[in-house]
């Protein structure tokens, strides 16, 4: 697997690592047990609403650690409302890009950070929390990535359905039988989608 020089320089000696004292916000997304987890920790100025300090902790592989670092890096000194518009894309464009199968991990990044920006906005009243329904679990199957190309799994039209009933989450997915990536795409749909308290279960079909 061939990283940029980038990648390599931010894993190495990755920028804002470590934990802030009495964070305005905090965020974590992922599971070590699935391989990648993010923390991330804000201080913004209630004024500006500006990031003036950004820390995130990272587990696990050179790609996770470099998109944590760069994703702090590019949030810093920006407003909320700037951040939140940061995608994982132009984070990957920031490290001069990442190997298909290891864009999952700017995926995660990013995602963290919004969740950390969520939870900032509902502790000042600026937002309420999300309600959950059908189109929470489509904007989640879009932080799914196709490893073989490196984009996610609803832009490239592989979700036929998604249904939720019951507490049932339900996924059509097309995708051939022979297709080596076919169980990843699986193991990350149901990571991403069993954090949510009100889904009970995941039925995939594919």
């Amino acid at each position: 697997m061939q990283y940029s020089q980038k990648v390599l320089d931010h894993f190495m000696k990755p920028h804002n690592i470590g934990k802030i004292e009495n964070p305005d916000a905090e965020a974590t997304e992922g599971s070590p047990a699935c391989g990648d987890q993010v923390s991330i920790q804000l201080k913004v100025n209630p004024e500006t609403q500006i990031i003036e300090d950004i820390k995130f902790q990272s587990y696990g592989c050179a790609s996770n650690i470099a998109t944590g670092s760069i994703i702090t890096d590019m949030a810093k000194g920006r407003t909320l409302a700037e951040a939140k518009e940061i995608t994982w894309k132009e984070a990957a464009d920031e490290l001069d890009g990442l190997p298909p199968v290891k864009m999952h991990c700017s995926v995660l990044a990013v995602d963290t950070l919004r969740k950390a920006i969520k939870d900032y906005e509902v502790k000042h009243k600026l937002s309420e929390a999300d309600k959950f329904n059908k189109d929470t679990i489509v904007e989640e199957l879009k932080k799914v990535i196709y490893p073989k190309v490196g984009e996610d799994i609803v832009s490239l039209k592989m979700v036929k359905y998604a249904g939720f009933e019951d507490g049932v989450a339900i996924i059509d997915l097309e995708i051939p039988k022979f297709d080596k990536y076919r169980d990843n795409v699986a193991e990350e749909i149901q990571e991403h989608l069993e954090k949510f308290k009100e889904i009970k279960d995941i039925k995939i079909t594919m």
